[in-house]
């Protein structure tokens, strides 16, 4: 076929090409994706709740008692997961149409650094003690996340990792492990 400019249908429509997808309506689920992290956030809540009623609580527990900022916490677990289903459900996303105009980038360098330092936290956690591994899980999430002062990272995270050792040691009456520094401050 050929048009009134001399071109051909088919060179017409290569120049000018015909969105395919106007029109198109999308499902429920378009723009949705954050009731998948409030679903997530709500097993975790159930997972949690699950394991403070089969917490094992001694009869001569002081008050508030061992339950109470797990409870607290998972409080605070359902109320953002209905928040974020609320927000979801009222507001979704707004649908990018030409997703392949947009280049997407994990920066794996930092996700592994974070996941190497929660697998060294996990595995050290015992026989180095709290304060060191902590101080290493701080530092290493630190540097993780772009910070370039190694040494004021490390500083900082033996304070804060010290600061939880004394909340949880004088606070609530919990030993978090001593490790190596048992005999030092356990």
């Amino acid at each position: 076929m050929i048009t009134d400019a001399g071109n051909s249908a088919e060179t017409a429509e290569e120049i000018h090409p015909v969105d395919q997808h106007a029109g198109r309506k999308h499902g429920f689920w378009a723009g949705r994706s954050g009731l998948v992290v409030a679903g997530i956030l709500a097993a975790i809540g159930t997972y949690l709740t699950a394991g403070i009623l089969a917490m094992d609580v001694p009869e001569g527990a002081k008050a508030p008692g061992p339950t109470f900022f797990p409870t607290l916490i998972v409080i605070a677990i359902f109320v953002l997961a209905v928040l974020l289903v609320v927000q979801t459900l009222r507001k979704p996303e707004h649908v990018v149409e030409a997703a392949a105009e947009h280049r997407f980038h994990t920066d794996w360098k930092s996700l592994g650094l974070v996941f190497g330092s929660f697998l060294a936290f996990a595995l050290l956690l015992v026989p180095v003690g709290w304060l060191i591994s902590a101080a290493m899980l701080f530092w290493g999430v630190s540097r993780a996340l772009g910070s370039k002062r190694p040494l004021f990272d490390l500083g900082l995270s033996l304070v804060f990792a010290s600061c939880i050792q004394v909340a949880f040691g004088a606070g609530l009456g919990l030993n978090l492990p001593g490790g190596i520094l048992e005999g030092i401050y356990g």
